[in-house]
């Protein structure tokens, strides 16, 4: 005979029902779709659950690394592990197999090595790479991290950030000087940041390293926010910014392929 508490038992329907085994992932889920750092409050209205079940997921998602705090000591975004998490998800051999015949199309037609970037937490770090045919050419190879604010993936990450966001970051970063050409004044970067944003595209003018000059593009999700960045990479006896801004049509053209696979 049927038991009838399994056939009259109702779906579970409200967020304060989260299974005891899904609620870490369920709360590491809602830090990811929401794009900004929550705090406890916000994520136990978001999710229905009591403060101390909020605090004690975050404890074990910081402690294990899939979350980290934001710059406020208060609020929690995406750590080391859930980065790695994501980009190892678009690594998928299927996915990363398009995405590197789009990234050698664009090498191929440019004739310099692109570079596929996402943000850290100290900066940049490179996801995937296809090299030029040329002997001369910069090596920064896959797992590199460069600084945000003398690169041209850093610049265009900066350039997508809120306002206070950007404030505070910019507070911390120390805006170290790579070489003469370095942006080191945080009113300069900020202009710089604005420039970025009306055009399109941010450039690295030997900022970061002597010799190379670089552009980038943002790759965006179906929210328009930031997931990555794609760029050219060029030593300065082949292309100056300028030349590399010539590509900028090319560029973009395949940060919407990559975009679209992302979103398929």
């Amino acid at each position: 005979m049927p038991d009838d508490r399994l056939i009259n038992e109702p779906a579970l329907e409200t967020k304060d029902q989260i299974p005891t085994t899904l609620r870490l992932l369920v709360l590491i889920e809602e830090v990811a779709q929401a794009g900004v750092p929550l705090t406890p409050v916000a994520l136990s209205e978001a999710l229905g659950l009591p403060k101390p079940t909020i605090h004690r997921l975050l404890t074990t998602a910081e402690a294990e690394g899939f979350l980290q705090r934001d710059v406020d000591g208060r609020s929690y975004g995406p750590g080391k592990r859930m980065r790695w998490l994501a980009s190892n998800t678009l690594s998928s051999q299927r996915i990363r197999t398009e995405r590197l015949m789009i990234m050698k199309a664009l090498a191929r037609e440019v004739g310099e090595t692109c570079n596929l970037a996402a943000p850290g937490r100290y900066g940049m770090v490179y996801l995937d790479r296809v090299e030029t045919h040329w002997p001369l050419r910069i090596q920064l190879p896959v797992g590199t991290q460069v600084p945000f604010h003398c690169t041209a993936s850093g610049k265009m990450y900066l350039s997508s950030l809120r306002p206070d966001k950007l404030e505070r970051l910019i507070g911390s970063l120390g805006l170290e000087r790579h070489t003469a050409q370095t942006l080191i004044d945080p009113q300069a970067l900020r202009d710089e940041l604005t420039l970025t944003r009306e055009r399109g595209y941010s450039t690295d003018d030997e900022e970061f390293m002597e010799g190379m000059t670089a552009i980038a593009v943002a790759i965006r999700d179906t929210q328009n926010r930031l997931l990555t960045t794609l760029s050219l990479h060029a030593p300065m006896q082949r292309s100056s910014v300028k030349g590399l801004v010539r590509h900028f049509a090319t560029l973009k053209d395949a940060a919407l392929k990559l975009e679209q696979l992302a979103q398929d």
